[in-house]
């Protein structure tokens, strides 16, 4: 039995949707950012950097994990599944998963930062990531053009990458003229397991289109930015 320590974040979503997705039992310990649960010994003693998700396989002599990327890949080599095991495929697989861990996530999350968190607004900064992300979304689009799926079958470089994408909005960078992406999106948010996943551990309403709902959750989120 898998423990997820989580919240609901991309990052936090990246880990509930591979473990749907894998049919991979578990039991869901969520975090409350704002409050710093994440600050506590005890989570520390979990995941020395203090952010979510963390992940305890109680199968295997309580072992923690923590990082998303490397959540994912112990998950779908558990699992065998998502993950190739020959050379080339896991390759591919693990380029497109670092993409978004090296590119598409902090890219997304500066955005987020400078555009709706921040309380002085910087156009500089918020140009700068903003645009950064739409050159990554731009990325993946010719790739999508060429592919069905990041890598050759759907793996959790799709899923991981499509937990940030999705959020596009929040970050207020355009989709606009992107339809390779467009496609795959649109595939993606079919897939039950995904849409189990970014239910946990709580259902998020669109914050987009709700003003009240949307101040609130950035008010949460700049508690966060200074601790």
């Amino acid at each position: 039995m898998i423990d997820l320590y989580t919240s609901s974040t991309p990052n936090g979503h990246k880990a509930s949707c591979t473990l749907e997705e894998l049919g991979i039992a578990y039991n869901v310990i969520p975090i409350n950012l704002s409050a710093g649960d994440q600050k506590t010994d005890a989570f520390l003693a979990l995941n020395p950097n203090g952010r979510i998700p963390v992940i305890v396989d109680r199968d295997e002599d309580d072992f923690a994990i923590f990082e998303t990327g490397a959540i994912m890949v112990y998950l779908a080599e558990q699992a065998g599944r998502l993950l190739p095991t020959d050379t080339k495929g896991r390759s591919r697989v693990m380029q497109w998963l670092m993409f978004q861990m090296g590119g598409i996530g902090p890219m997304m999350g500066q955005a987020n930062v400078f555009y709706r968190y921040f309380p002085e607004k910087l156009p500089a900064a918020i140009s700068r990531y903003q645009n950064e992300t739409r050159r990554l979304f731009e990325v993946l689009d010719r790739r999508l053009a060429d592919s069905e799926w990041l890598a050759d079958d759907y793996s959790i470089a799709d899923i991981a990458n499509w937990c940030w994408v999705r959020t596009y909005k929040w970050s207020g960078v355009s989709r606009d003229g992107l339809p390779h992406l467009d496609r795959w999106l649109n595939v993606m948010k079919q897939k039950p397991g995904l849409q189990k996943g970014i239910q946990v551990p709580q259902h998020i309403t669109n914050v987009i289109d709700d003003k009240e709902a949307a101040e609130k959750f950035a008010r949460n989120a700049r508690k966060m930015l200074q601790t």
